[in-house]
């Protein structure tokens, strides 16, 4: 039944890129680049890649977050406590990433040029996750939770409490869905210290222009779940079984054959130009 469950993901022969203990890199836009050129490789003829990582210390922000009367001065705060900042150029709303919050990008190739099957998408990573924490007995539910932070019709949360947020980048030939998922450590301290940047950047702005966010709508697999305090690392280890369990010796030697991993400098380079192009507009305000 389980492998029946994982057959209709539709991830077979995906390459898997573990840099989960690649952290060295401060730069928060640096794995948003390296996702953006491997999309554009993916939609040229490479391999659809599954891109597991994680950020030390960096806040990530939505488009419609950067638009907010303070967000330039809060940004500027939150880089003088050591934080990495960027605008993102998936949807969703601002993320704070540190060791303890697991992203993962699938980069798909798309169907056709036309293809705009945005749930369907979204529905592959909710069954990933799903049957990643499927030996934890919990259930995962779909559904925007009120009061959690980057919220939307695709949260995933445990008994009420949002753990994993899930945006998407479509590109002309291939498309990324990213997913944040709150393994270790406390939901409510992110979701208090995201409500903090709110606080700044909205400047008297109606919350129905930001999102409204409070303590108790977030926690994480750690505290949700059986999985104890290496809760990152095995629930990271499942979503890789359940890639490799779908691979295929002639599958991956095709894969590798296209793979076109980009350069460090290449990676910098695309990181300069998304955070120029969506870089706060700073209004001048003290």
């Amino acid at each position: 039944m389980e492998q029946d469950s994982i057959k209709d993901l539709g991830l077979d022969n995906i390459l898997l890129l573990d840099r989960m203990n690649e952290v060295a890199e401060l730069d928060v836009l640096y794995p948003f680049a390296l996702d953006e050129l491997l999309c554009r490789r993916t939609g040229q003829g490479g391999p659809a890649i599954c891109h597991i990582w994680r950020h030390p210390r960096g806040f990530v922000m939505g488009l419609k977050d950067s638009r907010l009367p303070g967000a330039a001065e809060a940004e500027r705060l939150l880089q003088t406590q050591g934080w990495s900042t960027a605008v993102r150029n998936s949807g969703g709303a601002a993320v704070p990433l540190d060791l303890g919050v697991i992203n993962i990008s699938l980069i798909m190739p798309k169907p056709n040029v036309d293809s705009f099957h945005f749930h369907d998408d979204f529905e592959r990573m909710y069954g990933l996750i799903r049957q990643a924490l499927k030996e934890t007995g919990c259930q995962v539910d779909k559904g925007e939770i009120q009061g959690a932070y980057c919220p939307g019709e695709f949260d995933l949360s445990i008994g009420g409490f949002k753990f994993c947020g899930i945006a998407q980048r479509r590109q002309t030939h291939a498309y990324i869905v990213q997913a944040f998922v709150v393994a270790e450590g406390r939901g409510q301290e992110r979701a208090s210290f995201v409500r903090s940047f709110y606080d700044k950047a909205a400047k008297g702005k109606s919350d129905s222009e930001y999102p409204s966010v409070t303590e108790e709508s977030t926690a994480s697999l750690e505290q949700l779940t059986n999985l104890g305090s290496g809760a990152g690392g095995a629930f990271a280890n499942a979503v890789k079984r359940i890639i490799i369990s779908r691979q295929t010796e002639s599958g991956m030697r095709e894969a590798e054959e296209k793979l076109v991993i980009p350069t460090s400098e290449q990676i910098f380079t695309m990181a300069e130009i998304l955070r120029a192009r969506y870089a706060i507009q700073d209004n001048g305000a003290d």
